[in-house]
């Protein structure tokens, strides 16, 4: 039979209960396991995973060791190694509903003109989450919704996010192309403590590059389990940081090199003015994230 699925795990040094509830909700999925296969791809974890991690509930599992650190060479790795033409990602600390792999593959059937989607994804925190924090909780790739949104212009509404992305193979095969051709798109997300996060990005743009559409589809549901540290402001203040250098980093890949103009500087600081403290310092980071892109564009523009 051939397999409908390949749902890939990218991880590094992962915690270890969060990996295990990943693990045990896809064990609990309503796809039956025949029809879709299991790649853990262990990115150069400080302890070989296989070593410590029972696949064998799964009759089409594999652990893959990856070497090159970094979130984009692990994915690369799970596109190239499956074999299904639906490829699911799911992080570490992920934990699927049981219809979801079910879901996403009657949602590839119905909407043929799309090429990368995702779902809901819902918070478990493992602390009571502060209230100032909630409007950064995007930063932390949550997502609630009450209705399907889909499209082929990429516009963040409709944005796909790493966690659960749902991705045609003929989109994983032009990402890799692009990938070869500007090894620079491997330094748009996670590796080792970096915060940069922009690779589902630029694989969903991808998508639309080649004529399909995105969307987020209501049905699929999934929990971001999400540890006590990420809700400290030190650690959101990085994020954030990160989350707009990363932004830049994607639309440079992609063609359109930012200008910051002296009229957006002024709105940029005129904004603050009115800013409580706390606010102030999610705006600095922000545009700190903003002028680091812009400086490393220009430098790279001078040694090419």
């Amino acid at each position: 039979m051939k397999l409908s699925v390949s749902v890939i795990i990218c991880t590094h040094n992962p915690r270890r209960d969060y990996l295990d509830r990943v693990l045990s909700a896809l064990e609990q999925q309503t796809l039956p396991k025949e029809q879709w296969e299991l790649l853990l791809i262990d990115n150069a974890s400080d302890r070989v995973l296989a070593d410590e991690t029972n696949l064998s509930w799964h009759p089409h599992a594999m652990q893959i060791r990856e070497q090159q650190l970094g979130l984009t060479p692990a994915r690369l790795r799970g596109m190239q190694d499956s074999q299904a033409d639906l490829l699911i990602f799911v992080d570490d600390d992920n934990v699927l509903a049981p219809n979801y792999l079910e879901t996403a593959l009657e949602l590839s059937r119905q909407w043929t003109m799309i090429g990368a989607w995702g779902g809901q994804v819902l918070p478990e925190f493992e602390e009571p989450s502060p209230e100032w924090t909630k409007p950064y909780w995007g930063n932390l790739a949550l997502k609630e919704f009450e209705v399907d949104r889909w499209g082929n212009v990429p516009i963040s509404d409709i944005l796909p996010c790493g966690a659960g992305m749902c991705l045609r193979r003929v989109v994983a095969q032009h990402y890799v192309e692009l990938v070869k051709a500007q090894t620079t798109r491997l330094n748009l997300d996670r590796k080792g403590k970096s915060l940069i996060s922009g690779g589902d990005t630029d694989i969903a743009l991808t998508a639309c590059d080649l004529g399909l559409g995105i969307g987020l589809f209501k049905a699929l549901t999934l929990v971001h389990l999400i540890p006590a540290f990420r809700l400290q402001e030190d650690y959101l203040l990085r994020l954030q940081e990160a989350m707009y250098y990363s932004g830049i980093m994607i639309q440079a890949s992609w063609g359109n090199l930012p200008v910051r103009t002296w009229r957006s500087r002024f709105a940029a600081y005129g904004r603050r003015w009115w800013m409580d403290q706390r606010s102030r310092r999610f705006h600095d980071a922000a545009q700190r994230g903003i002028n680091a892109a812009l400086k490393d564009l220009a430098q790279m523009q001078l040694n090419s």
